[in-house]
């Protein structure tokens, strides 16, 4: 469709507004500085480099491989006790317990999750699995989310390669829409909803960017940010620790073709917010789930130039301006 039109999220139950007429006009708008400094192996100034001092003079140790540490400054806390208010029905509070690890992913200051060495990125899934599986054993704990902000222009405070891992009490937002809509699909036809859309798109291969015997990246049907993907597990499972070791590393070659294909779109190192959708760990099955991740990079038609959230779709719809068939293109081509 070249014209305006909306597209249906099943995942969220929600809409987007493609407006493809849209990427012909000029843009006099604010101009990102895309400048990249080389980054040393090690910097004595990082806060994340082994044997370097974080706050309050802990210091890291030396380590030579993945390293994980509760974070300093953590959205959430254990300790946090149970209580909710209420008034009128109106002002509802409740607390929110949870935990906050940092996952740091090499030793090396100058690495991205592109230029990592396979057996370096197999390291990390493996922690990642054992983070999940770790946290998600709690009482306290219902979903574990696991999460990359790289780059400055989407928050990151250091670009020593690392993750964080939010464990909390409730479902966060996104995923409690991704459970609803995922349960009433298993209700209504029988079936996996990811599991249904990932045949289709390997069906019709216009918006398939990756694949390997065990993930599939995908800019979906219904993305809002300009280049955004997701990778889905081919074989159904419903969490990271359902994994088999051949599909370790097939989550791990996924992950370091995808972000090279960023970095090659427009010659730099690419921003993005990555995170992972799976299983809560309320102790439930959850057959419903199946395992998936997301990529939400800004930058929409150079190194210099990036979608904002704002005006109608902060108060209407999100909307993009190019097809997601097309962003598939662009970086198929690569």
């Amino acid at each position: 469709m070249l014209n305006p039109h909306r597209r249906y999220n099943p995942l969220t139950r929600e809409w987007v507004l493609v407006s493809p007429h849209r990427t012909q006009r000029p843009w006099q708008g604010q101009v990102e500085d895309a400048g990249t400094v080389a980054s040393p192996e090690y910097d004595p100034d990082c806060y994340l480099c082994p044997g370097n001092t974080r706050s309050g003079g802990v210091y890291n140790p030396p380590y030579a491989s993945t390293f994980v540490f509760t974070n300093d400054f953590a959205a959430l806390k254990p300790d946090t006790p149970h209580n909710r208010s209420q008034r009128d029905g109106l002002l509802i509070a409740e607390s929110e317990p949870g935990i906050c690890r940092v996952v740091c992913f090499s030793p090396r200051h100058d690495l991205t999750i592109a230029n990592m060495e396979l057996a370096g990125l197999r390291t990390v899934v493996d922690t990642w699995t054992e983070q999940y599986a770790d946290l998600g054993a709690r009482d306290s704990i219902n979903y574990v989310q696991i999460f990359e902000n790289r780059g400055a222009m989407m928050g990151a405070s250091n670009p020593h390669p690392h993750c964080q891992i939010w464990a909390s009490y409730s479902l966060p937002n996104e995923v409690a829409k991704e459970q609803a809509s995922l349960s009433a699909w298993r209700e209504a036809y029988g079936s996996c909803l990811l599991c249904d859309y990932e045949k289709l798109e390997r069906t019709s291969r216009e918006r398939v960017v990756e694949e390997n015997d065990s993930f599939l990246t995908v800019v979906p049907f219904w993305a809002v940010w300009p280049f955004e993907t997701m990778i889905v597990s081919k074989r159904h499972m419903t969490a990271i620790d359902a994994l088999s070791t051949a599909e370790c590393d097939g989550l791990a070659d996924i992950l370091k073709r995808t972000t090279a294909r960023y970095d090659r779109l427009f010659n730099v190192s690419f921003p993005y917010t990555m995170g992972f959708h799976q299983r809560p760990t309320d102790g439930q099955p959850h057959d419903e789930w199946h395992l998936h991740l997301h990529f939400y990079p800004p930058l929409l038609r150079s190194a210099t130039v990036r979608k904002f959230m704002v005006g109608y779709e902060m108060l209407g719809t999100p909307q993009r301006d190019i097809t997601p068939e097309a962003a598939a293109e662009r970086l198929r081509a690569l």
